[in-house]
């Protein structure tokens, strides 16, 4: 009796570890498609597509090629003809496989507009740029490797404005190279600054340096070194849909450019009105001045009549 309760109690512990360990499998199966789950989530593939209107001069064509040389996850199309049909850009993107537009718009008298949107359903910035200076015009001291990829950083006033997450997340998802890039490098050598001030997105690309090129045998020491290029973003609208829809944010401060020049016209339109109205006022004094003085009998008119 004794050895069939012994029996009886081993088969009863070797059911227990059973389902013990077939409890332990569905958990470690149930956790390793949760981990894989969030990879994928975590998994981008971004991918930009590139291009402009017509119009742009050579200055935002050299911009143009220092982003696309900077950024290996960028595809670069031709030129748009029709400036009122953006819509047709979210189609070039689908077309493209890209996720992700950045499209500039050249205006009358060098006016250059930027355009960032999640194709095909948004949001979408518009931005206008100024102070753009190209890598061929700075000719800094700092290079990095064609293809690698860059470490995007944003400083501490972006938190404190309302549209800052968003534009965060917009400017990451364009200027970070995500890790499946076909053409990128497996090097991070330089860095992408992301400055907030006065209401403007101050761009500068710094190189990574671990030692100083003065003292090649010192200590390594990290160091930045400014690449290039340079330029200035003032946002202007930001729009619940790729390039329309209604809008989620709009600059009260902004001005554009060509209000700017109208009221530099007003400006000289009337300086050039008062100093029109002040020779007008000196002719009819003159002239109030002459009706007044007395008649001579002896002038020259009255003489030699």
């Amino acid at each position: 009796m004794a050895s069939v309760f012994k029996a009886q109690s081993k088969k009863g512990k070797g059911k227990a570890r059973a389902e013990v360990d077939d409890t332990l499998a569905v958990a470690t199966t149930a956790a390793t498609q949760e981990d894989g789950e969030k990879e994928k989530e975590k998994r981008r593939k971004d991918k930009v597509l590139m291009l402009s209107s017509r119009g742009v001069t050579q200055r935002m064509r050299h911009l143009m090629h220092d982003l696309e040389v900077l950024l290996p996850h960028i595809k670069k199309d031709s030129k748009l003809d029709s400036k009122s049909s953006l819509h047709l850009l979210n189609e070039l993107a689908d077309l493209h496989s890209c996720n992700n537009t950045l499209y500039f718009e050249a205006r009358r008298h060098e006016d250059l507009y930027l355009w960032l949107a999640r194709s095909p359903n948004g949001p979408s910035v518009k931005c206008h740029v100024q102070n753009v200076h190209t890598m061929d015009e700075l000719k800094m001291t700092g290079n990095c490797l064609r293809g690698s990829r860059g470490l995007v950083v944003f400083d501490g006033g972006w938190d404190k404005e309302e549209w800052g997450g968003l534009m965060k997340e917009m400017l990451t998802h364009v200027f970070s190279t995500p890790k499946t890039s076909r053409r990128l490098k497996p090097f991070i050598d330089h860095l992408i600054l992301f400055s907030l001030l006065d209401n403007k997105i101050w761009f500068r690309n710094y190189q990574v340096v671990e030692r100083d090129p003065l003292v090649p045998h010192g200590p390594p020491t990290t160091a930045l070194i400014e690449i290039g290029p340079r330029f200035v973003l003032t946002p202007i609208r930001i729009f619940e849909g790729a390039f329309g829809g209604p809008t989620l944010f709009a600059n009260p401060e902004f001005v554009s450019p060509a209000a700017v020049r109208r009221g530099i016209k007003r400006e000289k339109g009337e300086k050039y009105g008062e100093r029109m109205g002040k020779e007008r006022e000196r002719e009819e004094r003159e002239e109030r001045r002459r009706e007044e003085m007395p008649v001579d009998e002896l002038e020259r008119g009255k003489v030699f009549a």
